[in-house]
């Protein structure tokens, strides 16, 4: 891959990123709400049950709205931003080191395995998704941080250097690093979701190889190619989350200030052992409804980032990326 090709795909992946984040940051306050352990919503029924001997109190969370309603009465509207900061220092740079990474393993790969086959995007996605999470986990520590700080109205709200500070002092540099282990089992949803996406869009670029149209209907085309991508994009996502969705409630519970939880699998024990395997889907519909537009946003915003700057290139780019596309070639 070329220099220009790199920086290609680090702009249109961090572009995609960055429109998606903020389009979608008031459900992922809501979301990693419903995933922590705190029972600062959690008021409208408790249930007292024993476990071994000890009792442990088990709680109906409300659903997405009725947390919604309690954060904007409680918190005021700007609450249901918290952790937009580092979202967008962190979104950008993770897309573009993924998006970069993703497509240099595949463009490797595909020189010793299969082109374009199964394997080669599975394991170009876990690569990509390892080397994004290991260079951006303590941005997301401190987002997540940030949307846990549920302070009333009036009260002074912690910003991100406060709490890169009581990290630090509480954990030291390790507690920067809080919940990588669950991030990293979440590569299997960045597979899951790749692989379905390139069979998918590979489906499309094939029926539209196969497809004449005359150049009065090229409008008509661009619109059914971005409508194709949106909808390969959505359905892919929704997929892979429905799979792996329960790393998403361990990495929060890892996350926690002063948490009880210490590791990925003695979180997986803990969690449905107190409150029952329902808690390791927790939050699943709202990141549904944040993840699928946010991906398809993100998705295509790359998409069509990626293919005007080609094009822009000049012909002999242009007529390299209409080969590529012939070949069904094309990057993520």
């Amino acid at each position: 891959m070329s220099q220009r090709d790199t920086l290609v795909h680090l702009f249109a992946g961090g572009c995609g990123g960055t429109v998606g984040a903020i389009l979608t940051c008031p459900l992922e306050v809501v979301k990693t709400r419903l995933q922590s352990s705190s029972v600062t919503f959690y008021i409208s029924e408790v249930h007292l049950n024993t476990v071994n001997g000890a009792s442990v109190a088990r709680v109906a969370p409300p659903g997405p709205l009725h947390c919604l309603k309690l954060i904007l009465e409680k918190e005021g509207p700007r609450s249901l931003f918290r952790g937009l900061g580092p979202n967008l220092v962190g979104v950008a740079p993770s897309r573009a080191i993924y998006f970069a990474a993703y497509s240099t393993a595949k463009e490797k790969l595909n020189g010793i395995l299969e082109p374009d086959s199964t394997q080669v995007h599975m394991v170009s996605a876990g690569l990509a998704g390892f080397t994004a999470i290991t260079a951006t986990n303590p941005i997301w520590l401190i987002k997540t941080r940030l949307q846990l700080d549920a302070r009333n109205r009036g009260e002074r709200p912690m910003n991100a250097f406060e709490c890169v500070r009581r990290v630090y002092q509480m954990d030291g540099l390790r507690g920067f690093y809080r919940g990588m282990s669950a991030s990293y089992a979440g590569i299997s949803e960045t597979v899951v979701h790749f692989v379905i996406y390139e069979s998918i869009k590979r489906k499309l670029l094939e029926y539209k190889a196969h497809t004449s149209m005359d150049e009065e209907e090229e409008s008509v085309k661009d619109a059914s190619d971005f409508v194709g991508m949106m909808l390969a994009a959505a359905t892919s996502k929704t997929c892979a989350t429905s799979i792996a969705y329960p790393h998403e409630v361990i990495r929060t519970r890892l996350r926690e200030e002063g948490s009880k939880y210490r590791s990925f699998f003695q979180t997986l024990l803990t969690v449905p052992k107190e409150e029952g395997y329902r808690a390791l889907y927790r939050g699943l519909t709202t990141h549904l409804v944040r993840q699928i537009p946010n991906t398809a946003i993100m998705m295509c915003t790359y998409e069509v980032r990626e293919g005007a700057i080609g094009y822009r290139s000049g012909n002999k780019s242009g007529d390299k990326r209409v080969k590529d596309t012939d070949k069904n070639t094309s990057s993520a």
